[in-house]
């Protein structure tokens, strides 16, 4: 303000006694005088969010005010309480909603409110921003779209890098099991409990194994191993014999008439054949 206009407002409060606001809501008695003490805590209200809108104020010049808006905040609600209570309108019902600058409702914590520059300060951006919602979960036959053979391991071959390395590895640990024998072998042939060590034939046959089925052994030639028949195996006669018979029956059937076949029958169940 410059001088002429201070001296100027002096001129006007000449004379007259500012009357201040009271501390407490409850001291005020007249409802004409409540209307006005809430209409100059809005208006007090109204300036400081004017200056909270300046995020170059600073952190903690913007904390401060923010702490006095809250404050004044509080105030006006004990007003409206005490102007229900002397028979005024009920503003805490049909009062307008705090809003932003952007015309949004003014978002806070347990009554505890942000305007204008606040809102962006550190610790406090973090209580507007919203959590991302879950991805959603894929179905059981989304998931089986994308099983194939890779999965299940039967290409991992097929990079050219895991069948190398594995063939070193089997080749290290045949290397590691052949010296571990060989170590207990001399081992045990230091102390005597073992002498030279034979070559096991494994197609050998005991001479006292028996033939449950009454199989017969085939001998071999002087100097080969002999082997059994665990089945019966018939002679090069028998075989001739069965041929034959075979041969008759074949000739009987094609040539002979079935009287002759009946007679024959006959006469062989007469001689007992």
């Amino acid at each position: 303000m410059t001088a002429l206009a201070r001296f100027r407002q002096a001129q006007l409060e000449e004379g007259k006694v500012k009357e201040r606001r009271p501390f407490l809501a409850s001291e005020c008695n007249e409802l004409p005088k409540a209307e006005k003490w809430r209409r100059q805590i809005i208006g007090e209200i109204s300036k400081k969010v004017a200056q909270i809108q300046n995020a170059g104020l600073g952190e903690f010049r913007i904390r401060d005010l923010n702490d006095e808006i809250n404050k004044l905040l509080r105030e006006k609600g004990h007003w409206e309480v005490r102007i229900r209570e002397l028979g005024g309108p009920d503003y805490a019902r049909i009062g307008p909603r705090m809003l932003d600058h952007e015309g949004k409702e003014v978002p806070g914590n347990r009554g505890y409110k942000y305007f204008g520059a606040a809102k962006d300060l550190p610790g406090v951006r973090e209580l507007f921003e919203k959590e991302p919602l879950p991805p959603p979960r894929k179905t059981r036959a989304e998931l089986m779209k994308s099983i194939d053979a890779e999965y299940y391991g039967y290409r991992d071959e097929d990079d050219g890098i895991l069948e190398p390395l594995e063939q070193e590895h089997e080749k290290k640990v045949i290397a590691e099991a052949v010296e571990k024998w060989k170590m207990e072998r001399e081992a045990r042939l230091a102390r005597g409990d073992e002498e030279e060590e034979e070559e096991v034939n494994i197609y050998a046959v005991n001479e006292d194994e028996s033939d449950e089925e009454g199989g017969k052994e085939k001998d071999g030639e002087e100097g080969q191993q002999k082997f059994i028949a665990h089945v019966p195996v018939p002679t090069q006669q028998e075989i001739e014999e069965a041929l034959v018979r075979r041969k008759k029956m074949e000739l009987l059937q094609k040539y002979a008439s079935e009287t002759l076949m009946a007679q024959s029958e006959e006469a062989k169940r007469l001689l007992g054949l």
